[in-house]
This record gives C-alpha cells, sequence and structure tokens, in this order.
C-alpha cells in the first residue's frame, strides 16, 4: 500500500477544497491517504477580527492537526498553502521548521513531495511560494514532483504553472473552480504514480 500524505494550511476555505481533491484522488489511484490541516498559530482574537477566517477554523475542527508522524509514515506528500507577499503561509513554515530533526536523521530522504496554492490576484506570487518551499524539500532529500506542462487541464487561464497547482481566490472564501478542482486530482494522480514506481523500483533494487 502506498502512503500519501496531503498537508495544508487554509485561513478561509480555497486552499482547504484543493486538498480535500487531493486526497480524494490520491484515495481514488489505490493510496492509504491522511488528510492533515497545520495547527494555527495566530491567537483567537486576531483570528476572530476576520469572519471568513473564523468560520472555516471552526468548520475544519474535525481534521487531524498534522504532526511529524505524517511525515514519517507517507511515501508521498503534497503540501498546499495561500500565499502571504510571495512567501507560504506562516502556519505551514512553523510546521515544517519542525521537520529539523526528521531530516538531520534523513528521515525524509526520497520523499516524493509536490506542492500547491492559493492567491488573490493572478501574479500574487504564485510560483515563488512553491519554488520557496522547494528549499526546504531540498534539505531533506526529497524527490519534488511539479505538474509541469503534462495535461490539458493545466493549460486553462488562472489554473496553475509548471510549478503546482494554483488557483485564484479573488479574495472569496471557498472560490474554487471545477478546473482547479480537475488540476488538483491530476497532481495528486500524477505525485500518487510517480511516487508507487519508485517505491516499487527501490523494492526491488
Amino acid at each position: 500500500m502506498l502512503n500519501v500524505a496531503v498537508v495544508y494550511y487554509s485561513s478561509t476555505g480555497n486552499v482547504h477544497r484543493l486538498a480535500e481533491a487531493a486526497a480524494v484522488s490520491a484515495g481514488k489511484a489505490g493510496a492509504d491517504v491522511r488528510l492533515r490541516r497545520v495547527a494555527e498559530v495566530f491567537p483567537q482574537s486576531q483570528v476572530d477580527s476576520n469572519d471568513a477566517w473564523a468560520a472555516h477554523l471552526d468548520a475544519t475542527r474535525d481534521v487531524p492537526v498534522a504532526d511529524l508522524d505524517d511525515l514519517e509514515w507517507a511515501d508521498a506528500i503534497l503540501f498546499g498553502t495561500p500565499t502571504r507577499f510571495g512567501l507560504p503561509a506562516a502556519q505551514l513554515k512553523q510546521f515544517l521548521d519542525t521537520t529539523v530533526t526528521l531530516s538531520l536523521q534523513g528521515r525524509l530522504v526520497n520523499k516524493v513531495v509536490s506542492s500547491f496554492t492559493s492567491t488573490s490576484g493572478a501574479h500574487s506570487g504564485q510560483e515563488s511560494t512553491i519554488l520557496a518551499l522547494n528549499n526546504t524539500y531540498y534539505h531533506w532529500g526529497a524527490i519534488i514532483v511539479p505538474t509541469g506542462a503534462t495535461d490539458p487541464v493545466l493549460t486553462t487561464p488562472g489554473n496553475g504553472n509548471p510549478y503546482g497547482v494554483s488557483s485564484v481566490s479573488g479574495n472569496r472564501p471557498g472560490n474554487v473552480s471545477d478546473e482547479n478542482l480537475a488540476a488538483m486530482e491530476f497532481q495528486a494522480r500524477r505525485v500518487t504514480g510517480i511516487a508507487a514506481a519508485l517505491k516499487r523500483g527501490f523494492a526491488v533494487g
């Protein structure tokens, strides 16, 4: 059985919807899947200052919070985050910062990883956010799987880039198109398929 973890942060629901689509797609491809949100690190008073942020946090309280065991368990990991000034959200970055012990012990080597994001506008740092996440994966010794120009679904305007699926929310909560979800499903299938092939290859080798 191939193990796939979908680990994400979402403030108002856009990345959450993409993460759910990824988890469903990986499951359909035959993987055992864990959908995990990273912990909120901002104070509740700040969350409550934004109605959509507070509503989404409350609506997803039943989604398990990610921990390091989820990363060690997984053969493949898809990470999702909104963009913050062209960088990953602080909540996901804080979680990634806790992986140093696993990394130093070589327990994240050869994990297959891929990333996706959502931004308010079309030129709001989608590519730079995914590239910033890749810096972490290089240190792990992980195997990065981009979307590339590998499927027609990725050519729809506002539907991603060669680095990973991205959506444009227009600052509207849960504003993810059917095309975005189809692209996310494709990315998850691609990651799952490559991870399965690598796992078979390592077993034979």
